[in-house]
């Protein structure tokens, strides 16, 4: 039976949690920073849904650009790899025993080993054993763009939801609560999905969360006591 390895999740995952997380927390921030320099109730729901939609698309494009370069990377370094092996084989075959050598196999083992792999995907292993490039962690920039513009809409329409449905007297209170409950179960959510601990996962971002509401709350009461 085949195994299943987390490993194969992180790219979707990381960029899945970074945008939830994003989504609800720097939209959350904003509101609390608006809402507790006195702002009206509209002018609130306004900016977070201008936070909304400027920050999806911001995500996106971040994470597309970002992802981007290190796609062009690795296929610079595998362009690389295929002109050598073609140039010298016996060169990289060469190279690939060393790796196992040192990896802990014995020099006739590695011989035969690098001989077998030459002669059936020479390229795919030099880039899992020389580069460290494998299907699993090859760079998608368009769906690391799709899945951050996705995740952090989905994220900031939960604080989005709060202005619209908490009374105004409340928002503040309700904002904050709501907040770091959506940010607890969010790292509860990753921590499971990546096999970790998801106590430890959840306190992680609800601890992160509290200090930077705290702190955008703070700056929005101080603006609208000088103003």
């Amino acid at each position: 039976m085949p195994e299943h390895h987390l490993v194969g999740r992180i790219g979707w995952l990381r960029a899945g949690v970074l945008g939830a997380n994003d989504g609800i927390l720097s939209t959350a921030s904003l509101i609390l920073g608006v809402a507790s320099a006195a702002g009206a109730h509209p002018l609130i729901l306004i900016t977070a849904i201008a936070a909304m939609v400027a920050g999806a698309m911001s995500m996106a494009a971040g994470e597309y650009v970002s992802v981007s370069s290190q796609h062009d990377t690795e296929s610079a370094d595998l362009d690389r790899e295929r002109g050598e092996l073609k140039a010298n084989p016996a060169l990289e075959t060469e190279e690939l025993a060393q790796i196992y050598v040192r990896r802990g196999a014995d020099e006739a083992t590695a011989h035969i080993l690098a001989r077998e792999m030459m002669a059936n995907g020479a390229l795919v292993a030099h880039a899992r054993d020389e580069l460290g490039i494998t299907r699993a962690n090859r760079a998608n920039p368009i769906l690391a763009a799709l899945t951050s513009a996705v995740s952090f809409t989905l994220g900031a329409a939960a604080p989005v939801l709060i202005v619209v449905l908490a009374p105004a007297r409340t928002l503040i209170a309700a904002e904050a609560i709501g907040t770091l409950a959506f940010l607890a179960v969010l790292g509860a959510i990753g921590g499971a999905a990546g096999g970790a601990n998801i106590w430890r996962a959840a306190g992680r971002v609800t601890i992160c969360g509290a200090l930077a509401l705290a702190v955008t709350g703070g700056i929005g009461r101080l603006v609208g006591a000088i103003l």
